[in-house]
């Protein structure tokens, strides 16, 4: 979401965008061509040819001579997504090129808290590794290069435990340009993301487990990929139920008739799009703190510290209509911080 938004709002502004990205086997994007100059595909190098230690893998994997070769044919700056994307960045500032890294994680924490949840004993070892060779890599990053993170408290750690100084935050650029939460009254309580990452699932289990089985309100789970273990968990109550893969349509239905949408989360690093997403088309959002930490979206959201508080706050809120008022907060308090225009002014000047 972050990205294609931010290709979108800068070519509002008049930049020309050359993209360069890896394919994963997926179709090409006709959008994408409407939106950039030119658009080139590659190949990731999964598997075993991916690895080349001491390089994590999300970083070696994506290593490709023909991407290089085909960015240094111009002077243009570059905008590298991700730690993913620096295999290279050595050789960029070689030739003198102008480079920003745009961060939407602190990925060596990203990757502990994948190890903490994952229980498939192969998957954990290698999140344990990767996460350990991140932390070292990411303390290596070129101290002048700048870093732009998506919230205040990744910036923090890029400051504080990478001793980086050339970092700022950018916000998310986000999908639309302005709060369409209607208000008055949904009918359920929603919980909704990619469900085959295993934080999701477990937040899944968790709110079904400790949450929903000590009140009787009706929950949804929605997202792509359920397991066929949370599909079972799901119709365990009559109460409970899951929607597996929605299509965009029946996804923005779901958002909007819900009456809370509960977002715990397990992993404290970024910003969480389903939250935003929440926020801008949904009534009352229920958190933990690890959700909203450092995200500057505190005020909008009801944090609960514990499964207890989540009874109690959904308790609270279900009979409770969503107001007017919260709805000019949230226009207030999003339309400061993710104003893409705004933000693609900033990106610029850190360009240019």
């Amino acid at each position: 979401m972050d990205v294609f938004h931010r290709i979108k709002t800068l070519k509002e502004a008049g930049i020309g965008i050359i993209l360069h990205c890896f394919s994963y086997r997926r179709p090409k994007q006709n959008c994408l061509q409407e939106l950039c100059d030119a658009v080139y595909y590659y190949e990731r190098q999964t598997g075993w040819k991916g690895f080349s230690f001491p390089q994590p893998y999300i970083v070696s994997s994506r290593k490709n001579d023909l991407l290089l070769d085909t960015i240094l044919k111009d002077d243009h700056p570059v905008l590298l997504e991700g730690v993913h994307c620096t295999s290279f960045i050595d050789k960029l500032s070689e030739k003198g090129r102008k480079v920003v890294l745009r961060s939407q994680n602190v990925e060596t924490e990203y990757y502990r808290h994948l190890y903490k949840w994952e229980s498939n004993l192969f998957k954990k070892c290698y999140y344990r590794f990767e996460s350990y060779l991140l932390a070292q890599y990411e303390a290596r990053l070129p101290d002048a290069l700048p870093v732009l993170c998506i919230c205040e408290k990744d910036a923090s750690v890029y400051r504080q435990r990478f001793n980086k100084k050339n970092v700022f935050v950018l916000p998310a650029f986000v999908p639309y340009s302005g709060i369409t939460s209607k208000e008055g009254m949904g009918n359920f309580c929603l919980y909704h993301g990619n469900l085959s990452v295993a934080e999701n699932e477990k937040a899944a289990l968790w709110l079904l487990k400790k949450v929903f089985t000590s009140i009787k309100v009706p929950f949804v789970i929605a997202g792509k990929n359920p397991s066929r273990r949370l599909r079972q968990m799901a119709h365990l109550c009559q109460h409970t139920c899951l929607v597996a893969d929605p299509d965009e349509k029946e996804m923005n239905d779901l958002i909007e008739k819900a009456h809370i949408h509960v977002l715990p989360s397990f992993n404290n690093t970024g910003v969480k799009l389903k939250l935003l997403t929440a926020l801008a088309a949904g009534k009352h959002c229920i958190v933990n703190a690890a959700a909203v930490d450092g995200s500057g979206l505190e005020p909008l959201c009801h944090v609960a510290t514990t499964s207890h508080a989540f009874v109690s706050v959904v308790a609270q809120l279900y009979h409770q209509p969503f107001t007017a008022e919260e709805i000019r907060l949230r226009t207030e308090v999003m339309g400061k911080n993710f104003n893409n225009r705004e933000n693609a002014r900033k990106l610029i000047q850190h360009l240019w």
